[in-house]
């Protein structure tokens, strides 16, 4: 393939030709993009002025095309998403009727951006909301927990939360399903400590509602568990007709888990365990289960000896 060689004086020629033509065409683009265009940018709508009184929901998106007349520096940057924008829209018509017009809202719209930037049309030119009178009430929170302890840990009292009731608003026939809400789940793995966290209540599913506050604190009381054992007193149950039923034997032994803390303080008096006549009565056993119809919260059962007892009714 031939090589064309050039003289001192072409190659300066060449390079100056060169020079000419990048100054030429940056001159061009200089000029072009100082140009006013009119382009389209999706904007994402941030409502400001929201009625008090009423419950409403957009009919579509929160993302309009905006008609925007700008250099075409803005026209290139917009294409790149280098800046993009949300506008904000006054909702304060809502209090009179179920739609917003954004040609009334043009000037304060445009007051948002650029001074060099305008924005002549939106698409769509309306927003329509289905709206309803606003109540409030208040429900229980509902914790979603996913625990788990170090062997022999456990809770040991009542979980406190933070407020223990939200907050929701919205139209009455979506409040009339609601009787509590759930928090995201709490998951925590190893637990062998008293655990305090601020737990993030769920999103809506429901249409037009929220929720205040957004988030609840929770209170985990944590102790390590031990082996305790009680003979606790067996008591009759739905002795209608008061018959004298003797039990054997009289007591039973329950082995259970019970925290440190709370050792020494729980004893028989906070057992009750029973034995159901109905079960004779009834069904014709010829040994009665012995049940706990009271036992402290958070104490384990490991067993109960024995399970059932016998009894003899004397007339």
């Amino acid at each position: 393939m031939p090589i064309i060689k050039l003289t001192k004086v072409e190659r300066k020629r060449f390079l100056a030709l060169v020079i000419c033509l990048l100054f030429a065409v940056g001159g061009w683009l200089f000029l072009s993009l100082n140009k006013k265009y009119i382009y389209t940018a999706k904007t994402v709508l941030v409502y400001t002025n929201v009625p008090q009184k009423k419950a409403f929901h957009p009919l579509q998106s929160d993302t309009v095309d905006l008609q925007v007349e700008g250099t075409g520096w803005q026209l290139l940057f917009a294409r790149l998403r280098i800046n993009p924008q949300s506008i904000s829209i006054s909702l304060e018509k809502l209090n009179n009727r179920n739609f917003i017009l954004f040609s009334e809202q043009l000037y304060n719209v445009n007051r948002q951006l650029e001074t060099s930037q305008k924005i002549i049309s939106v698409k769509p030119d309306t927003l329509y909301f289905d709206f309803s009178k606003r109540t409030v009430k208040k429900v229980p929170v509902q914790l979603v927990s996913n625990l788990d302890f170090v062997k022999q840990y456990g809770i040991s009292g009542d979980i406190k939360l933070s407020p223990e009731q939200v907050t929701v608003s919205g139209p009455q026939q979506e409040l009339e399903k609601i009787t509590s809400w759930k928090t995201d789940t709490l998951s925590v793995k190893n637990i062998q400590n008293p655990l305090s966290a601020r737990i993030a209540m769920k999103q809506s599913n429901y249409k037009n509602v929220s929720i205040f506050p957004g988030s609840v604190e929770v209170k985990v009381p944590v102790d390590e568990f031990t082996e305790k054992t009680l003979d606790v007193p067996v008591k009759v149950i739905n002795n209608k007709e008061y018959l004298n039923v003797k039990i054997y034997p009289k007591k039973v032994r329950i082995t259970f888990l019970v925290a440190l803390s709370g050792y020494q303080q729980v004893n028989e008096d906070f057992i009750d365990a029973v034995v159901d006549l109905d079960e004779w009565k009834l069904l014709h056993h010829h040994q009665l289960m012995v049940k706990l119809s009271r036992f402290p919260d958070y104490c384990r059962v490991i067993k109960i000896e024995p399970v059932k007892v016998d009894f003899i009714i004397q007339k």
